[in-house]
């Protein structure tokens, strides 16, 4: 899976996107499931007259916006209010969306968001499938579970994870990035600025104006970000992992990914 700042029109596509009705007109249904995608995906840019909650039992969700992009691999979850332009890319993933009626749940409505899925979630993730939300009819049991789940839920989405990086429109500081994503194992800032045909000194201007952290940060959490998706999706050794995302020492991967995930990689790669 490819994780980066994306391209520099992300926000004119988000902009055009399409609203996608997920209920028929008539429908009285409050929440429900969708159904399970299996393998590999990317939507089109569209927009949801529902909030979505969208979990994945193995693989790897990302979700673009016209600001950021979002990463949830396993024992993460992904939070899209209601009429947030997205994008969304399954990588050999095996999940569930659920969605909820705007007036369920209060706040959490201005941006996306990744959240730790604790167990109760993940166990209450999988009971939700056996409501779709093309159901017909009412059913008193389904509207009082997820009535409990949206309670939950304003809770569990206080407890976002760090795991996205910002979009930026400025096509220097996107060639910037574009080059680091092509060359995550050897990039470094003078290479980047050579790609994006610019002094050091206004890159990192740039930079930090458009996208509001230096290089070096950035530079660190899309490695991060880099890795989590290879450890997830691929058999790929931790040592090579790490020389992957640009890493020379292994243990100075394990001390970043421990401070950036709370977990060694093998102990992430292991509760996958």
């Amino acid at each position: 899976m490819t994780v980066s700042a994306g391209p520099a029109n992300c926000a004119v596509f988000a902009a055009k996107a399409v609203t996608k009705p997920m209920r028929p007109s008539s429908s009285s249904v409050r929440a429900g499931t969708y159904p399970v995608v299996l393998g590999d995906m990317t939507s089109d840019w569209h927009v949801h007259d529902l909030h979505q909650l969208e979990y994945a039992f193995e693989g790897v969700i990302q979700v673009e916006t016209g600001t950021e992009r979002f990463l949830s691999p396993p024992q993460q979850a992904v939070w899209i209010p209601a009429g947030l332009a997205h994008r969304t890319t399954l990588a050999k993933v095996r999940n569930v969306s659920i969605f909820f009626d705007p007036e369920m749940i209060d706040g959490m409505s201005d941006r996306a968001r990744v959240f730790p899925a604790d167990p109760v979630l993940r166990e209450m993730a999988i009971y939700a499938r056996r409501w779709p939300l093309d159901r017909t009819g009412d059913e008193p049991l389904a509207d009082s579970y997820f009535d409990v789940m949206a309670g939950l839920l304003e809770r569990w989405l206080e407890t976002e994870s760090p795991f996205h990086l910002p979009t930026t429109a400025d096509p220097t500081v996107a060639a910037a990035v574009a080059y680091a994503e092509e060359h995550l194992d050897s990039v470094t800032f003078r290479s980047a600025c050579a790609a994006a045909a610019v002094s050091e000194r206004t890159l990192r201007r740039r930079f930090a104006a458009t996208l509001h952290m230096s290089w070096r940060t950035y530079l660190l959490r899309l490695r991060l970000l880099r890795a989590m998706a290879l450890l997830a999706d691929t058999p790929t050794s931790v040592l090579s992992v790490a020389t992957k995302v640009g890493f020379e020492d292994p243990s100075a991967f394990a001390r970043a990914f421990s401070r950036y995930t709370g977990q060694t990689p093998s102990a992430y790669r292991n509760r996958r």
